[in-house]
């Protein structure tokens, strides 16, 4: 979802600027002084599913997290070209399915702010599963419960590490988004199986 089909501009700017700047307002520190406190605890968590969730981070930093979400909900985008993509898809028929490791709350949010759910037949978060996209048994967990079948399966994501667990996987057509924030410069396709994917490209 964030840096797929919507702008991940929001999440940089959630977690690098706005939630710094509140957290450290109230407990006298800037924005900067803030950040080096917060960095090395996203860090510890990054690729696992605390890391995207709500609950955690509002206990871990005494925050109301999906407040601040809310409150700056004006800024989520889709990404240039991704309407157009998933209109596409659905005009020819095909089964889609968002599988986002967003928490629950946060799928909400976006989904009420940018209306989603018209582009796909179900929204799902990894937190349904107990895992992250990041994990194997991710892809066990989807075929399980969604029938999903990653031989028929075309999969597209900005993570690196997601793309390397989709291939592992045995998806059949994986693809790489290298610009998930339109404000930022694009980042190094992943090694192995995935292709590159502007989202105009299937479009031709």
């Amino acid at each position: 979802m964030d840096g797929t089909v919507l702008d991940l501009r929001f999440d940089n700017l959630f977690w690098l600027e706005a939630l710094p700047r509140h957290w450290g307002a109230a407990r006298g520190l800037t924005e900067q002084e803030a950040l080096a406190q917060l960095k090395p605890r996203f860090d510890a968590r990054r690729g696992t599913l605390e890391w995207y969730c709500i609950d955690h981070w509002s206990a871990e930093l005494g925050f109301d997290i999906a407040a601040l979400k809310s409150a700056l909900r004006a800024e989520i985008r889709y990404l240039p070209g991704a309407v157009a993509f998933l209109d596409h898809v659905r005009a020819l028929g095909k089964r889609t399915l968002l599988t986002t490791n967003a928490h629950p709350i946060s799928l909400a949010i976006k989904n009420g702010q940018t209306g989603l759910g018209r582009h796909f037949d179900e929204l799902l978060s990894s937190h349904e599963f107990g895992v992250p996209k990041e994990s194997p048994r991710f892809w066990a967990r989807l075929a399980e419960s969604h029938g999903v079948d990653p031989a028929t399966t075309l999969f597209v994501d900005d993570s690196a590490a997601v793309v390397a667990a989709a291939c592992s996987a045995g998806v059949a057509s994986v693809y790489h988004v290298l610009q998930p924030d339109s404000t930022r410069p694009p980042h190094p396709p992943a090694e192995g199986c995935a292709g590159v994917l502007r989202l105009g490209d299937l479009l031709d």
